[in-house]
């Protein structure tokens, strides 16, 4: 076992001094140590279910056999950081939680490792961790809140973002919009749509690592404690068994398999530069281009908001997540053959899952759209593509007049105050992975957009993020960035733009002799960011269309061993 590196010896007894200082006796030492990282505490509601469930996390640890080790991570919260200097250091904390989980893990020599997500970075980020330390690790997404209800409508957080636009105009009033702050959030857990925490609960188990069952079942239910217990039960039996390791669960077919679940449930953007990132820790080099092929493929069966009409908490009624991946396997949209935490494979795993209702899930045979509900754009205006989520979208097809704002703030100013025009393709740049620095979120202006009334009658096209609670003609993650002189850094007030996400395409209509010539004039913005975690971030970190990455995958361990 790794850990008796830390144990075992003459030369290791202040070692054991250490440990029995926090009251473990000799034969506790002598099992397996196996790390329980959550975010438990007091930063968002996503996470606030994460106490309980790490206990019982440990629960099942001891009772197989081991000595659990309980430590927390940050949590950085999407919700509280929207719309101000705040949201640049969301997509920061991915990096710094799988470096702070990979930190603990190999100073103390953990012998395996059970993770709580839960907010939107959380998951990736320790998805990520897991892949880099390359222990026995099993994944247990938190759970997701329950909707609230307003007016005799299930509700969530999304519809509060879009109230505010609704108030500035004048469909809703200030008291309305107080009533629906009151109940679009009843309870702890994770926004309640298809954004990006259920979207990558999702994936974690369509990739083999997520607890089977845990990606839809709400936070609040009890039933949790015994899902974790069995967690940590599971981490014993792969340590006793030699496996599977993560990186023999998360292979290419894996990241494909992460990417068609995006697709079949018109799930998060963010999912796929997430899959990216996981991907480079692995070794594996996977980029928006190959996500763009699985999700041509792959049938949205979904009927999930923000795009369609059911909560994460009615999909779990019907069968979860399971219900999705085994309709995919039986359709040849998803891998069967990869391995999962459960040491079967993932059709193995799901065989017994029900078969879609056919309202909340719709059958293959079925489906809403034949193709997924995100589609990667490319063309002279993102040249390494850009997404867009066409989930829920009347028209994919979009042609008009670019309106550019230099910052996320800029544009939210001209949205509040209405000074926009339907056509128009509202452009803001300068918010990407090395220009923001940290790629700002922009729920709090799409959702004005769409609260205004006006969520297709213009485009928004950015290289910074969007929600996985975003809809309507947004597109973003926009590569290569304006910030290190990508095509969007040229685009001028008054220059057309083609958007067709049936082609998959994104045009823009100025010939390159202009362009060049642009280029020619085009000076690098100066940065604020002269110190601190933004500043070290905007040095390491690569485009979004890889990931938006801080270092090289698949890098050797400290015991030596190499990835593929």
């Amino acid at each position: 076992m790794r850990s008796r590196i830390t144990t075992d010896g003459l030369d290791r007894t202040p070692h054991r001094a250490f440990l029995r200082a926090m009251g473990l006796d000799d034969a506790a030492i002598a099992k397996p140590m196996v790390g329980v990282v959550s975010m438990k505490g007091e930063t968002t509601p996503c996470n606030m279910s994460h106490g309980w469930q790490a206990e019982a996390a440990r629960q099942g640890i001891a009772e197989a056999g081991g000595t659990p080790r309980e430590f927390t991570t940050i949590s950085a919260s999407d919700g509280l950081g929207m719309a101000h200097e705040g949201m640049k250091f969301s997509l920061v904390s991915r990096e710094v939680i799988a470096d702070s989980i990979e930190v603990v893990v190999h100073n103390h020599a953990y012998d395996g490792l059970v993770g709580f997500g839960g907010c939107d970075k959380t998951l990736p980020g320790v998805l990520m961790a897991m892949v880099r330390c390359d222990v026995p690790s099993v994944f247990v997404y938190g759970g997701s809140a329950l909707p609230g209800t307003w007016r005799g409508k299930q509700v969530s957080v999304l519809d509060a973002y879009e109230g505010v636009g609704a108030v500035m105009a004048g469909t809703m009033t200030q008291e309305e919009l107080r009533g629906l702050e009151m109940a679009c959030k009843p309870t702890v857990g994770a926004c309640a749509g298809q954004f990006t925490a259920n979207t990558m609960a999702m994936v974690a188990e369509a990739i083999g690592m997520g607890l089977p069952g845990s990606a839809t079942m709400p936070a609040v239910f009890s039933e949790r404690a015994a899902l974790s217990r069995r967690a940590g039960a599971l981490v014993m039996a792969m340590i006793a068994g030699d496996g599977p390791t993560p990186r023999q669960i998360v292979t290419r077919k894996a990241i494909e398999n992460g990417c068609a679940i995006v697709a079949a449930t018109g799930g998060s953007t963010n999912a796929a530069m997430h899959l990216c990132a996981i991907a480079n820790e692995a070794g594996i080099r996977f980029t928006m281009d190959d996500a763009a092929v699985v999700m041509q493929r792959t049938p949205l069966i979904g009927n999930l908001r923000p795009g369609g009409a059911y909560h994460a908490a009615e999909l779990h009624e019907v069968g979860g997540a399971a219900v999705v991946i085994r309709a995919l396997i039986e359709s040849g949209h998803l891998h069967g053959d990869i391995l999962t935490v459960t040491g079967r494979t993932l059709a193995e795993t799901y065989a017994d899952a029900p078969a879609p209702d056919g309202e909340v899930i719709r059958p293959v045979a079925r489906a809403i759209l034949p193709t997924g509900g995100v589609v990667v754009l490319k063309g002279n205006l993102c040249p390494d593509g850009a997404l867009l989520k066409v989930a829920g979208l009347k028209n994919p097809v979009f042609e008009g007049p670019a309106r550019c704002f230099d910052s996320e703030g800029e544009a939210v100013a001209c949205v509040a105050a209405r000074a926009y025009k339907p056509g128009e393709v509202l452009i803001v740049r300068y918010e990407g992975p090395v220009g923001g620095p940290g790629m700002q979120e922009m729920l709090g202006l799409t959702a004005l957009i769409y609260g205004q009334g006006m969520g297709e009658q213009v485009a928004l096209l950015t290289d910074g993020r969007f929600s996985g609670a975003t809809r309507g003609m947004c597109i973003g993650y926009a590569a290569p960035e304006a910030a290190v002189g990508g095509p969007l850094a040229l685009v001028r007030d008054g220059d057309v733009i083609r958007i067709d996400g049936v082609a998959g395409s994104i045009a823009l209509a100025v010939d390159a002799a202009e362009l060049e010539a642009r280029r020619a004039a085009w000076q690098p913005r100066a940065t604020p960011h002269v110190s601190g975690a933004l500043a070290k971030y905007a040095k390491l970190v690569g485009q979004a269309n890889e990931g938006a990455v801080t270092h090289q995958g698949g890098g050797r361990f400290p015991d030596g061993r190499g990835a593929r």
